[in-house]
């Protein structure tokens, strides 16, 4: 057996890598660099804590020398290690400035490249005195919140899932492919019903019976808007793509596409009316890291990217007239106050102003003092008004002041209870759940905890670049921002305005950390470009996603699915979905990735992995 008769011993080369070599008669005969990320947690803590590490460690690489065999064994020279980083980090090497070894400027960027460093606040956070609120508004995203319990309480009637981080898993990650909606911690799908535009069509307009974030879970008797135990995920694989690429590259090396389709039956929506005549689409939960920095690029600088790209690009019609080359009201967000910003976050665009985010909210239904709503619909609202063992539960629990369903209670006839029900669950602005006949409820976030739960969604920090001194990151860097194309959309560098950012009723003038002038690299323009892909979504419409700080993703959260559904697992299918259509405006970028040699292509998927 190889553990008999070739020892295996390992070197650390530096906090990324570490080398392994099989060895015979005291001499090398096969050796692999690693990088870290392959070690399971148990083995990390075994080297880092226990003397024997080397022994036991060496039962768990025994996979990676399955290719080599004690017969007629030529020995290899071993493999020259990578040089640290160590001496580099914060200095100009090869093709990179000394800057982009700090993705988020030297404001909103964490040292910490290991597991945990999606989590980290900016070093802005302690900088600006906002270090305990930053830490406070952390708890409050990632605890799980109950019905009434302090301090995390308010959770319901109706809700997507049990906290922020139930979705967003894993550090604040980039959601996880999934096989199922169960609403539970790691699962971060929400489902886009509409109503299409054409027969099959992959855009339309959203059904009224559904929030933004699909409410999947409920208290008791109530039930949740679509129930997730219906909601069918099927997954496909790829055989052949319309724009006539084989599905391996021209040296031999083989990949594989897949997508997702997804099918609700009438029945598992309990509204009424219950829609009909809908599709589908998946949308996976998006990564926080650098959101601060995002929202203070200026609006001026995200205008003019606007019409410099549409000089050569159709871009979006919601939000920009290709003809004029103008942006569209439709492009702009507006703040409490009035205060105007593009859209840039979230797949489809969906807001320009990070201080709009009413998470907690429109997620959990967590009450605030300036919403006096919960956040429903009316289908779903008059459903439980009118079902008959919701009303029946609260008739016989109800007259309990201690009773969760006590504020629904009215004067306990099955009409006063039918009437509070359809008031109290009603999205409808004229509702004020805070002075109504039926019942007062008390905001369940202060607003103080609101102001620490902004600090820290602005104040989560970018991981510092890795590996900015090896020639192939180098050498990807070249192809990617070069021969490719890919930074076309993909744009590597912003620096950030004066960060005048919007606010809230509940924000005012409080303190949020601030980004001011800052080169940062997210590599992204922040505009939706067409891909063109089996069963996408918003017309084909997508954001271009921010890059930075993703090759981090499996040692942070476990996995490393990218694009709006998490259909791709790693880079290399990421970029050939780029490639499937020749639709796809990123066609000849990705084209002329495709018809890369091998170690050109691991070079570009180096680069995108550090940066």
């Amino acid at each position: 057996m190889i553990g008999q008769t070739c020892p295996i011993s390992w070197t650390s080369l530096s906090n990324q890598q570490y080398l392994i070599r099989k060895e015979r008669d005291n001499k090398v005969v096969c050796s692999s660099i690693q990088p870290y990320a392959s070690l399971n947690n148990r083995f990390k803590n075994i080297m880092r804590h226990n003397s024997y590490s080397k022994f036991l460690l060496a039962g768990a690489l025994l996979c990676s020398f399955a290719a080599c065999s004690d017969d007629n064994v030529t020995p290899d020279k071993p493999q020259k290690p990578q040089e640290p980083e160590t001496k580099y980090i914060g200095q100009a090497v090869g093709n990179f400035s000394a800057d982009e070894w700090y993705p988020g400027g030297k404001l909103g960027t964490t040292e910490n490249t290991a597991a945990g460093g999606y989590e980290d606040n900016t070093p802005a956070i302690d900088e600006q005195g906002l270090t305990d609120l930053f830490n406070q508004g952390d708890m409050m995203a990632s605890a799980k919140y109950t019905l009434s319990t302090e301090p995390y309480k308010g959770w319901g009637p109706v809700a997507s899932r049990r906290s922020c981080e139930y979705c967003h898993s894993g550090g604040y990650a980039h959601g996880h492919s999934r096989n199922n909606m169960d609403p539970v911690k790691g699962n971060g799908y929400i489902v886009s019903v509409y109503t299409p535009d054409a027969p099959g069509s992959n855009n339309g307009t959203p059904i009224n019976q559904l929030t933004t974030f699909t409410m999947l879970q409920a208290v008791e008797p109530f039930l949740p808007p679509v129930d997730p135990n219906q909601i069918q995920i099927t997954w496909h694989d790829v055989t052949s793509m319309p724009s006539g690429l084989p599905m391996q590259f021209p040296d031999g090396e083989k990949f594989n596409l897949r997508y997702p389709s997804v099918s609700i039956p009438q029945s598992a929506f309990n509204t009424d009316p219950k829609p009909s005549n809908y599709e589908v689409r998946l949308i996976a939960s998006c990564n926080f890291q650098g959101l601060g920095l995002i929202d203070a690029i200026s609006n001026e600088d995200l205008e003019k990217q606007y019409k410099a790209e549409g000089q050569y690009v159709e871009l979006n019609p919601e939000f920009f007239d290709n003809t004029t080359k103008q942006l569209k009201a439709d492009a702009w967000a507006e703040d409490a106050f009035g205060n105007k910003f593009v859209k840039r976050f979230n797949y489809d665009l969906l807001d320009g102003c990070l201080e709009n985010d009413v998470a907690l909210w429109d997620e959990l239904n967590i009450l605030r003092s300036d919403i006096k709503h919960i956040c429903s619909t009316e289908p779903w609202a008059k459903a439980m008004s009118e079902n008959e063992n919701v009303i029946s539960y609260i008739q016989q629990h109800g007259s309990d002041p201690n009773s969760y369903v006590h504020p629904y209670y009215n004067d306990g006839t099955r009409e006063g209870i039918k009437k509070a029900v359809a008031y109290l669950l009603s999205p409808n602005d004229n509702v004020n759940l805070y002075n109504n006949p039926y019942y007062n409820f008390k905001p369940e976030v202060s607003d103080e905890a609101y102001h620490a739960f902004m600090v820290w969604h602005r104040g989560i920090a970018v991981p510092r670049a890795r590996n900015l001194n090896d020639k192939d990151v180098q050498r990807g860097k070249e192809l990617f921002t070069g021969e490719l194309g890919c930074a076309h959309c993909h744009k590597a560098s912003w620096t950030t305005g004066a960060d005048n950012h919007g606010s809230s009723v509940i924000l005012g003038n409080k303190q949020l950390p601030k980004y001011a002038n800052q080169k940062i690299y997210p590599y992204s323009d922040f505009i939706q470009h067409k891909l063109d892909m089996k069963n996408d979504i918003h017309g084909s419409w997508c954001r271009t996603t921010p890059l930075w700080g993703r090759g981090l993703s499996l040692i942070n959260s476990g996995a490393e699915d990218r694009l709006h559904d998490a259909r791709a697992r790693n880079e290399i299918e990421a970029i050939m979905w780029h490639a499937y259509s020749k639709n796809s405006q990123a066609y000849k970028a990705a084209f002329k990735f495709y018809n890369l040699p091998k170690k050109d292509r691991d070079a570009v998927v180096k680069f995108i992995r550090s940066i």
